[in-house]
């Protein structure tokens, strides 16, 4: 993978991190009931993924940023497992709904190539 392979994934955390206050409600519904502190929950990763879309851009923060998105990608897959589960996204197709499951597997191995920097 390239600088630009490298680049598209910060940036990609980047506007995902901003999307979670922009958008707040959107991914406070995603959230499964069993987790506490929605709107907490929401913040904090918020700035988690815009933090390590950040850190990922800079050599020496590299290799420990990827590492963190990786850990937030297992973090987050409940909440991508309820979207595609729990029938409140109606407006989404149910097999976009199910199709980000395996993209999680995609950008978790997107960011294990930045870990051996």
């Amino acid at each position: 993978m390239t600088q630009i392979g490298l680049t598209i994934l910060a940036f990609f955390f980047i506007y995902a991190g901003v999307s979670h206050f922009t958008k707040k409600h959107f991914f406070m519904k995603t959230m499964p009931p069993y987790i506490p502190n929605h709107e907490e929950m929401v913040i904090i990763s918020g700035i988690a993924e815009i933090i390590l879309g950040i850190r990922l851009l800079f050599s020496k923060t590299q290799a420990l940023a990827a590492w963190g998105i990786i850990l937030l990608l297992i973090t987050v897959f409940p909440a991508n497992i309820y979207m595609a589960t729990s029938g409140k996204f109606k407006k989404i197709p149910q097999w976009l709904l199910w199709l980000r499951l395996p993209l999680q597997l995609v950008l978790i191995a997107w960011a294990y190539y930045y870990t051996r920097n």
